[in-house]
């Protein structure tokens, strides 16, 4: 991504394939994702900057350099006024030691109630034996 905040920016190609189906949907979601890496992201990891959208994922850390977070709350203006904790999620890696950041899903809650643990299992089992 241009401009990015982070050293590196990564997507699973399962995310793209996730974010490919939304924006069918939500025609807003590459600009809105986009705000969140520059803004929500940048504040709560570059700034300690935390404003309850962003939560440590508990039950599936196997690695102390890339943390898994889940963004509860990411501000999609294709879905204004449908509530503050409805609509997308993002679950995310962060590695602090390189700046940088693996997106591994986006869903919106409407579809599925929570992410795929398959997939953030199996992500950081690559991210082990890398």
């Amino acid at each position: 991504m241009a401009d990015s905040p982070f050293g590196i920016i990564e997507r699973l190609p399962e995310f793209d394939r996730d974010l490919k189906a939304l924006k069918k949907r939500y025609r807003s979601l590459d600009e809105d994702l986009g705000t969140l890496i520059k803004s929500g992201l940048h504040a709560f990891h570059h700034l300690g900057v935390d404003a309850g959208h962003i939560e440590r994922m508990a039950g599936v850390q196997i690695s102390e350099e890339i943390v898994l977070f889940k963004v509860v709350r990411m501000a999609c203006r294709a879905l204004k006024g449908t509530g503050s904790k409805s609509g997308m999620r993002v679950i995310y890696g962060y590695e602090a030691a390189r700046d940088r950041v693996v997106l591994v899903e986006i869903y919106f809650k409407g579809d599925k109630e929570n992410e795929d643990r398959d997939r953030v299992r199996a992500f950081l089992k690559e991210e082990i034996s890398a």
